[in-house]
């Protein structure tokens, strides 16, 4: 092993370990359920923030947002930033401090939960609902993670792809499992850090490398359409394609997904404090502009250190693995250069496990709270409610494990997909649930069923014929969910007085 690989695998040694004590550390404050799916509502700002925006950016941030924006240019990736940047302050100002209320006055300490609690749901079958489809779209979600992380060390070390796969699913399911939701959230505030570092230390090298500013700039201006907000780039043909609106609006439409996100709206309920959320607003909405911004920047640069020589084309998925190539070429420099450059890999590392974690909490919680304990009444003490969310856990994990066995697959699509899913079947009965008293269970029932199909629908029949149809199927399926649940809810019964009351006192 040369003395490059050598630096860059202390670095993320030193960095794995730490996440691993961490686990270790807070397996000791999980003495029930509540306080391994929500800790306890005891979060603060800076966590509850960074936590939050760590969890949501996933390995999309440091490998699909650049891999993107590599290949096409500024258009698809500066119109979803946009989207994402919009969601999150508005997620942050309209859904925080009201679910943070709710949740507590109705004791739900998951997302499945607080819809049967805040219809009064006695029969469950909003939870179990729900739970169905956190399991559905959280899995294939938490395997784009897990397919990150094998990319990364397959192409960084040569190792082969499966085997570092493992590896680091294993590492996120120990700490995940022992410390629970304190743990993931705690790793996510220091994962947020290390993405930051990453992304600023691989900008600076990366525009040396390229040959400076202005060489990136030429480079990115002379090829049609690259850097237009209505073009993009075809590198298959070297024009420009045209951006039409219809396809900025879809694209727009990511924003959306914020209200449906489980791991997300999971710690708007678990602060401690609920006047400390504006803070946590401007911290977590500043993050996520700049570490969008800097990402699509860097696939810009990626293209200009291509065009320099120092690396090959990425045709493809390849593309994701730009800031693991600029990595590289980092750690040739010196032995001091390589742990810098385990830096910028324990952020991809981060900005993976970050999400990982969080959805292998949220799926788990689903199995074994929801379905297993509030829908099916097993009968289970509170000490072995807790073995068994660790075992759901672990089982949910495997099964991500079978699903990432495909070295192929693209971590950008599957994302896409499953922020599609949460935010048509979730977004807009979370949206009505907190903000319309006259919502009642049959229409939030009737819309989260609508636009979780409806995404299938319109990704595997609709999507496919093109043209007009070629839209995010994010956008129509969260409009035919909002539409319906209004819809069936004006069709049948009022809520009852004291479901109202409950309304209006959250208010």
């Amino acid at each position: 092993m040369n003395s490059a690989n050598l630096g860059m695998l202390m670095a993320i040694g030193i960095y794995l370990a730490a996440m691993i004590f961490i686990g270790f550390r807070f397996s000791k404050k999980n003495e029930n359920t509540d306080d391994f799916f929500i800790g306890g509502r005891k979060l603060g700002p800076f966590v509850t923030a960074m936590s939050a925006e760590a969890s949501d950016m996933s390995s999309w941030l440091l490998m699909g947002l650049p891999g993107v924006a590599y290949l096409s240019g500024t258009a698809d990736v500066a119109w979803t930033a946009i989207g994402l940047a919009v969601g999150t302050w508005f997620n942050w100002l309209l859904v925080a401090r009201k679910l943070r209320k709710y949740s507590e006055k109705t004791h739900s300490i998951t997302i499945p939960a607080f819809f049967s609690n805040r219809y009064h749901d006695d029969r469950r079958i909003l939870q179990f609902v729900s739970a169905v489809w956190i399991v559905v779209f959280f899995v294939p979600y938490t395997a784009s993670g897990f397919a990150a992380c094998g990319k990364l060390f397959s192409t960084l070390f040569g190792l082969d792809y499966h085997l570092a796969m493992m590896v680091s699913a294993a590492v996120i399911i120990v700490y995940t499992a022992l410390g629970g939701f304190l743990a993931a959230s705690t790793t996510d505030f220091i994962q947020s850090i290390v993405m930051s570092l990453a992304l600023l230390i691989i900008l600076i090298f990366g525009v040396s490398a390229a040959g400076g500013l202005s060489a990136v700039m030429a480079n990115a201006g002379a090829l049609p359409g690259y850097l237009g907000l209505n073009t993009m780039f075809d590198p298959a043909s070297g024009t420009s394609v045209p951006y039409s609106f219809l396809t900025i609006c879809s694209t727009l439409a990511w924003g959306l997904g914020y209200f449906g996100m489980p791991h997300i709206l999971l710690r708007f309920m678990a602060i401690e404090d609920e006047e400390k959320l504006p803070l946590s607003r401007k911290i977590g909405t500043v993050w996520v502009v700049i570490s969008m911004a800097v990402s699509i920047f860097i696939g810009v640069v990626g293209l200009a250190i291509t065009k320099a020589g120092a690396i090959p084309f990425l045709e493809g998925s390849a593309s994701e693995t730009i800031i693991v190539r600029a990595a590289q070429l980092l750690a040739d420099k010196s032995f001091l250069a390589a742990l810098v450059a385990g830096v910028i890999i324990a952020g991809i590392l981060a900005s993976t496990m970050s999400t990982s974690d969080s959805q292998l909490l949220a799926a788990s919680s689903s199995v074994s709270k929801d379905i297993m304990v509030d829908c099916v009444k097993m009968k289970i003490d509170k000490g072995k409610q807790l073995l068994i969310s660790r075992i759901t856990l672990l089982v949910i994990a495997v099964i991500g494990i079978v699903l990432a066995w495909d070295s192929d697959s693209n971590v950008f699509r599957i994302v896409s997909f499953a922020w599609a899913g949460f935010g048509a079947s979730f977004g807009p009965a979370m949206l009505l649930a907190l903000f319309w008293k006259r919502s009642n269970r049959n229409g939030a029932l009737a819309g989260m069923l609508c636009g979780g199909i409806m995404v299938f629908v319109w990704k595997f029949m609709v999507r496919p014929l093109g043209g007009a149809w070629n839209i995010y199927e994010l956008l129509p399926a969260f409009l035919i969910g909002i539409a319906v649940n209004v819809a069936v809810s004006l069709l049948t019964g009022e809520p009852d007085e004291k479901i109202i009351r409950e309304f209006e006192s959250v208010q």
